[in-house]
């Protein structure tokens, strides 16, 4: 029998429709971006050079709430939290306590005012390729992320921190509030701006430049995160995956060792 010419041009239409839709999907990565810290934050992203803008750049995230990001699947860029943030009507003013782009929600492109805790991903554009990310305190630190394909990996997965960067923070490197908290730690290139601590000019390979007392302490807080320019062995993780989860505070918050402390 056969069918009316419009329900044929709709079977049609669903079947392309359909096939267009698989099509997208497989160009894509998704990232879930979930917040266990018991305060909200405002993760925002940055694209490099030539990439575009995902999520609009910023947006809120509640305690205990997840967004779906969408990227392309070439994309590469930056993902951090911002935390303390309390918008006003008129922009290019800060009003985030950390990671604060301008003073705006939607970074749109804007990189976050340092120290904060980068997530930083480069997509290779084929589900066959493995991608790259890492996390990097390189600037400094605010939140505790981890980074996990959605289907679990161990050997494609960055934990959390050890412990609470913040409470053993070296005064010189501190960010305090308005009200006198620490909210960040500096990383001593950004805190000093020299070249032995920023790996640069005559410390600028790996021979030259190494490890300092502050990024040790770092890297004792956080293993598994870029402590310093030339950190090695390199935290750098190359999986091949479509999903990713980005959770802030991983393993909750509070002053306990051993995985739990953050």
């Amino acid at each position: 029998m056969q069918l009316p010419e419009y329900i044929a041009a709709l079977f049609f239409f669903l079947i392309c429709s359909s096939i267009l839709h698989g099509k997208v999907e497989a160009h894509q990565v998704t990232f879930y971006v979930h917040n266990k810290c018991p305060f909200p934050i405002w993760p925002a992203t940055a694209p490099n050079t030539g990439q575009p803008v995902i999520a609009d750049g910023g947006f809120f995230l509640a305690p205990g709430q997840v967004q779906r990001v969408i990227a392309p699947w070439t994309w590469s860029g930056r993902i951090w939290g911002r935390t303390g943030c309390n918008f006003p009507s008129n922009n290019w003013k800060p009003a985030c306590e950390t990671g604060d782009c301008d003073g705006r929600l939607a970074c749109n492109g804007l990189i976050g005012t340092p120290p904060v805790t980068l997530v930083e991903i480069s997509l290779q554009g084929d589900r066959g390729k493995p991608n790259f990310y890492d996390v990097s305190l390189v600037d400094g630190y605010n939140l505790p992320v981890s980074v996990t394909p959605k289907i679990i990996n161990p050997k494609c997965n960055i934990q959390g921190c050890l412990k609470d960067l913040k409470s053993i923070c070296p005064h010189e490197l501190e960010v305090l509030n308005s009200k006198g908290e620490v909210v960040a730690c500096k990383s001593a290139c950004l805190a000093f701006d020299i070249d032995k601590f920023c790996c640069r000019n005559e410390y600028g390979s790996p021979a030259k430049c190494k490890p300092s007392v502050y990024s040790n302490i770092f890297k004792d807080a956080c293993p598994n995160y870029f402590s310093y320019a030339f950190d090695t062995p390199s935290p750098l993780v190359s999986c091949a995956s479509s999903e990713y989860i980005i959770t802030f505070c991983p393993y909750g918050w509070g002053a306990a060792a051993d995985h739990k402390s953050e």
